[in-house]
């Protein structure tokens, strides 16, 4: 397995963090404890024909009561069965898009695990692959990410690396931080992330105010 195989790497840190917390801790995802949040990537891999209710609002109920039932189940064998990865027929057996699909996911959901208390700021020194790796997704996915801004944002890294996440006029918003900070931020996880806002107050409430995320 490659080194660089950051997806499977943070799969199994996700796993130590959700047997280290154990299955009634909180998470980021509101309402959700860590046997939720863990029935949940099960479903999401191994029943896509429930995993649609996560974007299609029709069909999230019964998503939502298979996930309930699931997370019921034995928790040493639930975790086990993240941590094994999805069935044999499922395309992200494969490393390329298993990083492709797998990466930020397993990133935002051990993040929601570690900082389940809701306090801002790390919780773990990320190595050089996973932030890259990160960095990478956000130069793809800010501009989807902040499509709701009505002003202008740009993210930024202590390095000075820096990405247009939403174009508009005037100067908008600059969000400073680490990687994995900024992606926190940008699927909608701020509250819990460690920034630094440079702006208007008038354009920083505006942004702080906008629905982010993919959904």
């Amino acid at each position: 397995m490659p080194a660089t195989h950051v997806a499977h790497l943070e799969r199994q840190r996700f796993c130590d963090a959700l047997e280290l917390a154990g299955p009634v801790a909180p998470t980021l995802c509101e309402g959700w404890l860590t046997r939720d949040l863990a029935a949940h990537v099960v479903l999401r891999e191994r029943r896509p024909d429930l995993a649609a209710g996560i974007l299609v609002p029709g069909l999230g109920g019964r998503l939502e009561r298979a996930q309930a039932e699931l997370a019921q189940t034995a928790w040493e064998s639930l975790v086990s069965t993240v941590r094994g990865g999805p069935p044999f027929w499922h395309p992200t057996r494969f490393s390329a898009v298993d990083d492709a699909v797998n990466t930020i996911e397993f990133v935002v959901h051990h993040e929601d695990v570690l900082r389940g208390d809701g306090a801002p700021g790390p919780r773990r020194r990320p190595d050089a692959a996973t932030s890259r790796a990160v960095w990478g997704a956000l130069r793809r996915m800010a501009p989807l990410m902040f499509r709701r801004s009505q002003v202008p944002v740009t993210l930024r890294t202590p390095e000075g690396r820096s990405i247009t996440a939403a174009k508009g006029d005037g100067p908008g918003v600059v969000i400073a931080g680490a990687p994995i900070e900024l992606l926190l931020t940008a699927y909608g996880r701020g509250a819990a992330a460690l920034t630094h806002w440079e702006g208007s107050e008038e354009d920083i409430a505006t942004v702080r105010g906008t629905r982010l995320g993919l959904a």
